[in-house]
């Protein structure tokens, strides 16, 4: 499924055998997940895509294939493949642990062909070993969802009262690691939605409710996965002193400004960017021991625009995913 111009639809084409570079393995596409950024991409507000471009961040893919040098994995091995897929591990961010600022990367189904297809190419060494403990619908959405979740997570600190603003793939799977770590979740959802508010209740988030209106209590942190920038003064009311709030989305609308009252008594706002290999490792590694869960929605890929138009309406419970 292919975006050949900014803007839907995506259309459907048959393209050559993607061959893999030196370094590269091609993959036999068997579950790819539908992200909020793919939709950005889709809809012009991330500007800079590789056109005619294949969308998909979230691949789980069987080796089929690989390029000279690539032995890393073996034919038939399942991988996943995320939104980082190559950085020039030069820069000074990359020099210091921070390839998630690379300021050369190249971004799977952006910079570079996704996984919207049957077959796709990735760079070995930003492939993540998938557990046995996933099907390949379950282990699809934690490959960004999963990933830039725990990431978001991680930056609050270790705030007992989280709030989680928009919930939706990523939030479901963050509110069970925080669970997890003993943590009371508070989530925060479009007005009205009581679906989605049923459902943050039956993962076992404490209280549930609109997201311009007051928690029952102060928060320690909150992370906004909306990509609605009005959240952010919302936000920073709910959180107590010394509380954060982290931005998880690569969009946002503009944030309106706001009474410096909301950010004193050292509140602060910060943001999510991309991730790490380590994020990947530390993440897949941590969620069979939760165990998370990922609610699925399935289309085929052919589907892809059916799809984009759920999420862009705001009618998914949980995740959705693509099948060849």
């Amino acid at each position: 499924m292919v975006l050949e111009r900014a803007g839907p639809p995506l259309g459907r084409r048959e393209l050559p055998i993607p061959e893999p570079d030196p370094g590269e393995v091609r993959l036999r596409v068997r579950a790819c997940g539908v992200c909020r950024t793919d939709l950005h991409i889709v809809d012009g507000e991330l500007t800079e895509p590789k056109l005619p471009l294949v969308p998909g961040h979230q691949i789980v893919g069987e080796v089929v294939g690989a390029g000279e040098g690539a032995e890393r994995f073996s034919f038939g091995d399942r991988v996943g493949v995320p939104w980082l897929g190559r950085t020039c591990g030069a820069c000074r961010f990359c020099r210091s642990g921070r390839e998630n600022l690379c300021e050369r990367p190249r971004f799977t189904g952006y910079g570079h062909d996704g996984g919207f297809a049957e077959l796709a190419v990735a760079d070995e060494r930003f492939c993540l070993p998938i557990s046995n403990d996933y099907s390949d619908l379950q282990a699809a959405p934690l490959l960004c969802a999963g990933l830039i979740g725990y990431r978001a997570l991680r930056m609050t600190g270790d705030g007992e009262r989280l709030g989680l603003y928009g919930f939706g793939a990523a939030a479901h799977i963050v509110l069970q690691v925080a669970r997890h770590q003993g943590r009371r979740v508070f989530a925060f959802t479009r007005a009205g939605d009581e679906d989605a508010q049923r459902f943050a209740l039956e993962l076992g988030a404490e209280w549930a409710g609109d997201a311009l209106s007051p928690p029952p209590e102060p928060l320690d942190a909150a992370i906004i996965f909306a990509p609605v920038g009005e959240l952010v003064p919302a936000a920073l009311a709910a959180v107590d002193k010394a509380g954060t709030v982290v931005c998880g989305g690569i969009h946002m609308s503009d944030i309106p400004s706001f009474p410096y009252r909301l950010l004193w008594e050292e509140r602060s706002v910060r943001s999510v960017a991309n991730l790490t290999r380590r994020d990947g490792e530390e993440f897949l590694a941590l969620a069979p021991e939760v165990p998370v869960g990922s609610e699925v929605t399935v289309f085929p890929l052919e589907d892809a625009n059916e799809a984009l138009d759920r999420l862009r309406a705001g009618e998914v419970r949980g995740a959705l995913v693509l099948v060849p």
